[in-house]
């Protein structure tokens, strides 16, 4: 039985979208495994593939004087990959990308394993771009020009988007809520961890919101407040019932975040995207929310330019135009990710013919 390795940490985003390409795999026949710095295991609970964790050091693009301790712990992340490579002797190795995935990637390329990696933002992360001499093909969430140092295949995949998301349920989602049929619903969300500028925002604007709307908040682990409203309904995470949520949406706030905007443009859900700006990262989520923004699929606002008042004003105005950003919507046509992303690691897997 062949044998594949995933790999990828720092977020949700870098695991999630990966179970369903495991799970599919497994259905090949494959033993999956993952690698991962420790912080990703409580989303593979459940999963069939075994967890391993290995040291990782954090990626930094400034000078910093822990670069140079984390450069150790990456130079023991990478022996520790090389080991566990030697033992699973996997066919093939994905990597989605998060500074635990590099050591992972560069042991595997040392070992003559290929490795499969999926960028899901607009241009690639510093973990993908560190691995582009060494991966046999590189996948990617939206279109981009061919990377200088890729030596391996570029294929637009698009990215999977979970099952229990496209099978959500607006009527269970409102059921939930406890929302009369013409209440609209409006999801505000930080993602997995939460965004505080967002958290904000949305309790400053909620008093106004809940007035014609039902708001729905996803503010992050541990950032709930004691804030009563009715029709405000605050999550720090939600799990199994999220699909059945965004369902029930009738408006998304959220980042730009690569995986959150493929879900929205998938799911054909209007929303208005707050950007992380660059001053907290290297500004790819400002380079994904202008391409959706540029294809008609979101309205931007930045979040320097954004008040509580211009946020009742932005969702009051896209509420009204639902319709317009419905047919925008309908525009948007997502690829078969996960058969193209399935395919081309069983392709990747074979041995090379001599």
């Amino acid at each position: 039985m062949k044998a594949a390795v995933f790999t990828g940490g720092g977020t949700a985003g870098h695991v999630l979208p990966a179970l369903p390409i495991m799970r599919a795999l497994e259905e090949q026949g494959f033993e999956t495994s993952y690698i991962g710095s420790g912080a990703e295991r409580r989303y593979l609970e459940g999963e069939n593939a075994p967890y391993f964790a290995i040291a990782s050091g954090k990626l930094r693009r400034y000078f910093s004087w822990r670069n140079l301790w984390d450069l150790f712990r990456i130079l023991g992340g990478l022996m520790q990959s090389y080991w566990l490579l030697g033992r699973i002797r996997p066919a093939v190795i994905f990597s989605k990308g998060g500074y635990v995935s590099f050591p992972v990637v560069l042991a595997g390329w040392l070992r003559g394993q290929p490795v499969v990696a999926h960028e899901s933002d607009c241009s690639p992360g510093l973990a993908n771009r560190l691995a582009m001499p060494f991966l046999a093909a590189l996948c990617t969430s939206f279109p981009m020009p061919r990377p200088k140092r890729l030596r391996g295949e570029l294929i637009h995949t698009g990215s999977p988007v979970r099952p229990e998301l496209l099978a959500g349920c607006a009527k269970r989602g409102r059921a939930l809520l406890n929302a009369p049929p013409e209440r609209p619903v409006v999801i505000i969300t930080g993602g997995s961890l939460g965004a505080q500028s967002l958290n904000d925002l949305a309790r400053a604007a909620a008093g106004r919101l809940t007035e014609s709307c039902c708001l729905v908040h996803v503010c992050g682990p541990g950032k709930r407040t004691d804030l009563q409203l009715p029709g405000y309904h605050p999550f720090e995470y939600v799990g199994a019932d999220w699909g059945d949520l965004l369902a029930a949406a009738d408006l998304v706030v959220a980042r730009a975040g690569a995986n959150t905007l493929f879900e929205l443009l998938t799911l054909g859900k209007p929303n208005l995207l707050i950007p992380l700006p660059r001053t907290a990262s290297r500004g790819d989520q400002i380079e994904n929310a202008a391409y959706a923004a540029e294809a008609g699929y979101s309205r931007v606002i930045q979040q320097e330019a954004l008040s509580a008042d211009g946020l009742v004003d932005a969702v009051t105005e896209m509420l009204a135009q639902r319709a317009h950003w419905q047919r925008k919507l309908a525009e948007f046509k997502a690829r078969p990710a996960l058969d193209l992303l399935v395919e081309t690691l069983i392709r990747m897997a074979r041995p090379k013919e001599t």
